[in-house]
């Protein structure tokens, strides 16, 4: 208990003790009545630091004044401590405090209740009684349930931080991961030609400029999306494009650069995207974001990829095959990679398969269920159908 409770409560027992003086009642009685009396009111300043015993003082208290034979308003200070008993303190210590105080009113009333009004006295005090009880104890059901939603929104929190971080954990994957295979590969290719062809290894290292500018950017609106839109709008030399998250208009391009890396990529787009949602476009980007990485890591050189897209109003299909060697491939069993494309479709209700085939090489096989919602929708403004069929470098 703290010092502001501690002075609300003393606050309390002093108005209580000065309220039932009452003139001829306390005073005239002489030091042992002022005793009572203090003893009934002032223990109520430490009722919720230690609320059972400071009912048992003041019960203790009330048995010794029904003993000697004297009434006080100041009674009242039993139920007080009744109520801090049921709001506070442990089970069965209300049904004890309750019993207790049942048996004083039993005997006030046979002791002081006029002659043919005991029973109409018992009655009236079992009421305020039972009237303290029920007060303390609906504060004690309040205060309960006040709790179990701080507890539950602190949970809510916590949950929102820890999905918070794993997606920027798989976002931070996929961007790192793709952008930095894309130029190893580059740089590769460049110190290749960089006698025989310069024009080849100059390009190959502007391509390599811009990938990094690409992941950057990227990188930026994951991690700050606030920071970066703040950037977009400002003015000079800083200045950044704000760029929306990328999606299915982005798919093209994305395949030119796998490309310039060195991997024959053909894909294949069909349906309406205007009818897919923001957030399955980035899905369906970081899926094939992923698996050309992959490809692009594990694969040999002279690999082939095919990236066929189905796009419906319900639901949108993902299949992309290479024709690299069957087998497992390294990471294809844990890490942030397949773990996320899970993920990422299990958001949509989705089905997701990654594995080799059968006849060669490696196949990724997804569907997201439009009909769930788009948990991640922002409203991406495409309305144009998109259907782009890039030919095999």
């Amino acid at each position: 208990m703290n010092a502001r409770s501690w002075a609300v409560d003393a606050l309390l027992a002093a108005a209580i003790c000065l309220l039932t003086l009452g003139p001829g009642q306390v005073l005239p009685g002489g030091p042992g009545v002022l005793a009572l009396q203090a003893g009934l009111t002032v223990p109520l300043a430490w009722r919720r630091r230690a609320p059972v015993a400071v009912f048992g003082v003041i019960a203790a208290v009330a048995a010794v004044q029904w003993l000697a034979g004297v009434r006080l308003p100041a009674d009242v200070a039993l139920l007080v401590a009744l109520y801090t008993v049921a709001a506070t303190a442990a089970w069965p210590y209300p049904l004890v405090a309750s019993a207790v105080t049942g048996v004083g009113v039993v005997l006030a009333s046979v002791r002081w209740a006029p002659e043919g009004r005991v029973l109409l006295s018992v009655v009236a005090l079992a009421a305020m009684a039972g009237a303290a009880v029920a007060a303390g104890l609906h504060q004690r059901t309040r205060r309960g349930y006040l709790t179990a939603l701080e507890r539950d929104r602190d949970q809510r929190a916590r949950l929102a931080v820890a999905e918070d971080r794993a997606r920027m954990a798989r976002d931070l994957h996929d961007i790192v991961t793709h952008n930095l295979s894309v130029m190893v590969a580059l740089a590769d290719s460049a110190h290749y030609v960089r006698d025989s062809a310069p024009q080849r290894a100059a390009a190959a290292v502007s391509q390599i400029a811009e990938t990094g500018r690409q992941a950057l950017a990227d990188m930026r609106r994951s991690l700050a999306p606030g920071e970066a839109g703040e950037r977009a709008g400002a003015s000079g030399p800083g200045r950044e494009e704000l760029r929306p998250a990328p999606g299915l208009a982005e798919l093209p391009g994305l395949a030119d650069r796998v490309r310039g890396a060195g991997l024959a990529v053909d894909l294949q787009v069909r349906g309406p995207a205007g009818q897919v949602p923001a957030g399955a476009q980035l899905t369906v980007y970081r899926l094939v974001q992923e698996a050309l990485t992959n490809t692009l890591k594990h694969a040999p050189p002279q690999t082939r990829a095919e990236i066929r897209i189905g796009l419906s109003p319900g639901a949108v299909t993902v299949d992309i095959v290479d024709d690299g060697p069957a087998g497992q491939r390294p990471g294809a069993g844990g890490g942030y990679g397949l773990k996320g494309m899970r993920d990422r479709v299990a958001a949509y209700g989705g089905t997701f398969r990654a594995g080799p085939r059968a006849a060669g090489g490696w196949q990724v096989t997804a569907r997201l269920d439009l009909r769930t919602g788009d948990p991640e929708d922002v409203g991406r403004p495409d309305d144009a159908g998109v259907s782009a069929r890039a030919g095999r470098a």
